[in-house]
């Protein structure tokens, strides 16, 4: 099966939050009660029932006036992906499409993935003892259905298809944009599968980060340490194993020939 991908043109974005609603509404999340911290962005951050956000950041731009910058926040279902790495209950997996899915009938609450994702995407929740993310829609792409989000937008600033395709889309539309715009998500941990055309260079955006990759720790353990752990214990369950055959098992004192003392 193909590999799909969705793409996130913000320079088309007006921060309707069309899709944000739209991802409620399918995966029938609760609202909760929100505060205003002083900016239109809200909820103020990702939560356990909110898996997509609009944020709002101000910048100034070259001229000295402020301009508003709308992104599309949620999971950006990595190729190598951090969380399926450290996962110990196989909850999070690599689908079929390519997008990384969440089984919470195996989530056992550890908060690895939490810990270990690049772009701070898993949340947990304690009520649940579960942590939730965006899982692309998955039901809805194997029913032949786009996203929620995409099918919400009215601007087409979310676009979904097959991968090679988005890729080709987004650096069309780079060109067409010039300046400062690019595209992210396609040059790192293997390649995700929601990608971005910005045009403001990544740094310029808040919660984005330059050059995400997998931790060191989660590479050290799950790609070396642990594969070595494993060819060692195969070597000592293979040594007792030929031990036996060429010796055999060990005899009681009184069948190789030795005499007991003491006791009756």
């Amino acid at each position: 099966m193909a590999e799909y991908a969705k793409l996130i043109d913000v320079s088309k974005c007006t921060g309707c939050r069309g899709c944000q609603l739209a991802c409620k509404q399918w995966n029938s999340q609760p609202a909760k009660q929100t505060e205003n911290y002083g900016t239109y962005q809200n909820p103020p951050d990702l939560q356990a029932n909110t898996w997509t956000l609009i944020r709002f950041q101000e910048v100034e731009d070259k001229g000295g006036k402020v301009k508003w910058l709308f992104r599309k926040d949620g999971c950006m279902h990595c190729t190598d992906a951090a969380c399926v790495k450290v996962c110990p209950s196989g909850a999070l997996h690599t689908t079929e499409v390519g997008t990384v899915a969440l089984n919470r009938e195996l989530c056992i609450g550890c908060k690895e993935c939490v810990s270990a994702c690049p772009f701070n995407i898993p949340r947990y929740d304690r009520k649940t003892d579960k942590v939730y993310k965006c899982d692309l829609c998955l039901s809805r792409i194997k029913a032949d259905l786009i996203p929620a989000c995409a099918k919400a937008c009215p601007t087409g600033a979310i676009t979904f298809g097959e991968k090679d395709k988005m890729v080709k889309k987004a650096y069309a539309r780079v060109k067409e944009l010039g300046g400062d715009a690019s595209v992210y998500g396609d040059k790192f941990v293997g390649g995700t599968h929601v990608m971005y055309v910005l045009d403001e260079k990544p740094e310029v955006y808040e919660h984005l980060p330059k050059n995400p990759s997998v931790p060191l720790s989660v590479i050290l353990w799950k790609d070396i340490l642990k594969p070595l752990s494993l060819l060692a214990a195969g070597g000592v369950i293979a040594g007792s194993f030929l031990h036996y055959i060429i010796h055999g098992p060990k005899l009681p004192d009184e069948e190789s020939g030795q005499e007991t003392k003491g006791g009756e």
